[in-house]
């Protein structure tokens, strides 16, 4: 027999219900984000079987979510690795004693934001500036006891408008590829809501890092820097990986083999500074992490981390998030829900705002950065086609609400990520993470005004 369609009462009753037990679950009792996405599986599950579906269906949907997490599962593995080896080749201590020398304290937030902006934009991905640069300021951040919320916050919104402006990153590509638009002309109509964004958050980070930097405790900072500079080997010799990761940007090299490249070389550099160091050492810090004995609770703290053991947390819950994902596209829930409100669209302001909220909306219960720009964009595109809208203004709209979005999502990819990387829950940093926050405002207010909101050119008919 054929499966009856699902309604659209009974799949917003789904999907409300979803939301209700993730919220509870990770908001009200403050449990890790895998357990209510697990209970939520299990319930749709029980839906689908009452609905006829088949176990085939169900089995399905869960492996086509998987398999689009196959290669970012593989690289948060490599980001692991590579988090403990920069430690341990002093890397990371040593952008951190150059960056208490060189950046004004005063300025700190503002300035980390600038560098972990421009850093993104050179590498194209947001998970590289957090696990490589982003460790080194959260450390500085730590030491000058500023809150680490917002230092992760100033960290993130970096990262993630460099990811958005840079032709390297995957997510700027995927949404000019969803919806056949130019990739440079895509990333010029980014601008429109990307700059406002960018420049309300340096004067957020401004106002709240000078506050937070007059507390600075400048004797810690010259004892953490001392303990540095004699537990690891902080030398000039540390720009070797950094320059690599822009080498390998520049080339137009892969995330897989630019990380490869990185670990090797930073094992390398280990055996030089330490030739006592066994190969059983080295896949230790590889697999378990770095563990920093130097004495002092505060930088033990900072930096005993990273391992492909540290990201399992993170993997395990990529791959309920990506399941979840690929049973609710499956069994048809998403696509009855987004239908009809791509239809009852009439103006500009309005298909730009469906737009943003279906992209957080797909983020809010998928919890996958991809998928949010891909669903919605296969949804709206006849729609905009119809309007008139030049296809930039669709893939602005999904990066503005899509892309951005996944970073402030508990049990979000790249929320999860963030969380696990600087130890900060991801409710702690999400009010900080200005960039993210501010990016669908002006994509809706641009939207309504027709500022940067560019439209089809008619065809002319040819003469008889």
């Amino acid at each position: 027999m054929e499966k009856k369609r699902v309604s659209l009462l009974e799949a917003s009753i789904v999907l409300l219900l979803m939301l209700i037990v993730m919220g509870l679950g990770v908001i009200k009792f403050g449990i890790s984000p895998q357990t209510p996405v697990m209970l939520v599986m299990g319930i749709l599950t029980i839906w689908a079987r009452a609905r006829g579906f088949k176990w085939d269906d169900i089995s399905t949907g869960i492996k086509d979510g998987i398999e689009t997490g196959i290669i970012p599962i593989f690289i948060f593995i490599l980001v692991g690795a590579l988090i403990s080896t920069w430690i341990a080749a002093g890397i990371i201590p040593s952008l951190m004693v150059v960056g208490f020398k060189l950046i004004s304290v005063q300025w700190f937030v503002p300035s980390v934001f600038i560098v972990c902006a421009l850093v993104g934009t050179s590498v194209g991905s947001a998970f590289t500036v957090m696990s490589t640069v982003g460790i080194a300021f959260f450390g500085m951040g730590m030491t000058m006891q500023i809150n680490p919320a917002l230092v992760a916050g100033a960290i993130i919104s970096g990262a993630i408008f460099g990811d958005k402006c840079s032709p390297l990153s995957e997510s700027t590509n995927l949404a000019s590829a969803v919806v056949d638009a130019d990739l440079f002309d895509h990333i010029k109509n980014l601008m429109w809501s990307t700059i406002p964004a960018f420049v309300v958050s340096l004067i957020l980070f401004g106002i709240f890092g000078h506050s937070e930097a007059a507390t600075a405790n400048m004797n810690k900072i010259n004892q953490t820097v001392a303990i540095l500079e004699h537990q690891f080997n902080v030398s000039f010799w540390a720009i070797i990986p950094i320059a690599l990761m822009f080498i390998c940007a520049w080339r137009r090299i892969p995330a897989i083999p630019t990380l490869f490249i990185n670990i090797g070389v930073s094992v390398v550099m280990i055996f030089i500074e330490h030739p006592s160091t066994s190969i059983k050492e080295i896949a230790s810090i590889i697999e378990m992490g770095f563990v920093s004995k130097s004495g002092n609770a505060s930088v033990d703290t900072l930096l005993t981390r990273g391992g492909i053991a540290s990201m399992m947390g993170t993997v395990s819950l990529i791959v309920l998030t990506l399941s979840l994902g690929g049973l609710l596209v499956h069994l048809g829930l998403i696509e009855t829900v987004m239908e009809p409100v791509a239809r009852r669209l009439n103006s500009d302001g309005k298909l730009i705002t469906a737009v943003v909220l279906s992209s957080i909306g797909v983020n809010i219960f998928i919890g996958e950065q991809f998928l949010s720009v891909i669903l919605p964009g296969k949804a709206f595109k006849d729609t905009f086609d119809k309007a008139g809208l030049a296809n930039v203004a669709l893939s602005r709209a999904l990066e503005d609400g899509g892309t951005v979005i996944n970073y402030l999502i508990p049990w979000g990819v790249a929320g999860v990520f963030a969380a696990n990387t600087f130890h900060v829950p991801t409710l702690h940093f999400l009010p900080f993470v200005f960039f993210s926050l501010l990016s669908p405002i002006f994509s809706i207010i641009s939207g309504f005004t027709g500022l940067g909101i560019k439209h089809k050119k008619p065809v002319t008919e040819s003469a008889e």
